[in-house]
């Protein structure tokens, strides 16, 4: 082999060596996922970029890039996720959208909403007044909420926002959490489209557990692109305060 023909050879094993490096880390590590709406606030803003896990919750098709392998209705290596943990997963009834949201729902369980109050199994989940929070809208505009501590069986405590005492889907029916299956909802609870509206009716319904696609551990990075719409703004809209954020 020529110099220069060495030379191409190396040149190609280590551009293959590369792909494959990225193609293994985002399959078997983690992968970045961007936020575009608020249905997560505060936990979670308009405009945070996030690295999920995937290796907590073991590995199935659509973990996998452009959800690459066969339909399972188990995963490789899998462990359930825990009630309160914040998770990525692809849309039950349009795959090609990635959501995440909070996991409230076990397989089995009952979940139901009344007056504004989160009832798993029956029994009312305790929540305390924590003073208030900021918002964004769709539009970049900011609201102020009322702030809870929600504490979720098994003991996770996590905030919540209400917008409003009687929201449309402060009252629900009672759901049954189907096995293999997961309930999930956002914690901005006036401002998220989540289990407790059915796939059938263009919601989420329950999340199979083939769908979810990893753990939200970290926020990488914010962007307040609602409000950077001008040059003078786009350094300021960065939102230095939230880079390596521990997501609870």
């Amino acid at each position: 082999m020529s110099p220069a023909s060495s030379r191409l050879f190396e040149e190609a094993k280590s551009t293959i060596f590369a792909v494959l490096f990225v193609f293994v880390s985002t399959t078997a590590i983690a992968q970045p996922f961007y936020v575009p709406s608020g249905s997560m606030e505060p936990t979670i803003q308009i405009g945070d970029g996030l690295l999920g896990s995937k290796y907590p919750y073991g590995y199935s098709r659509y973990s996998m890039p452009f959800a690459l392998g066969p339909h399972s209705d188990t995963r490789l290596f899998g462990k359930n996720p825990k009630r309160g943990d914040v998770v990525i997963f692809r849309l039950p009834r349009d795959p090609g959208v990635v959501y995440v949201k909070r996991l409230i729902g076990l397989p089995g369980d009952t979940i139901r909403m009344e007056d504004g109050r989160l009832i798993i199994n029956g029994q009312m989940v305790p929540v305390r007044p924590a003073g208030t929070a900021k918002v964004e809208n769709s539009d970049g505009s900011s609201v102020t909420a009322a702030r809870f501590m929600e504490t979720l069986p098994g003991g996770v405590d996590h905030v919540i926002v209400k917008l409003d005492g009687t929201g449309p889907l402060d009252n629900t029916p009672e759901f049954t959490v189907p096995k293999g299956h997961f309930f999930m909802m956002g914690d901005n609870r006036d401002n998220s489209l989540d289990s407790r509206v059915p796939a059938e009716e263009g919601g989420v319904g329950f999340v199979p557990a083939e769908n979810i696609v990893a753990r939200g551990d970290v926020v990488v990075g914010s962007y307040d692109f609602l409000n950077a719409s001008a040059m003078w703004n786009w350094v300021s809209a960065i939102r230095w305060g939230r880079f390596f954020h521990t997501i609870a």
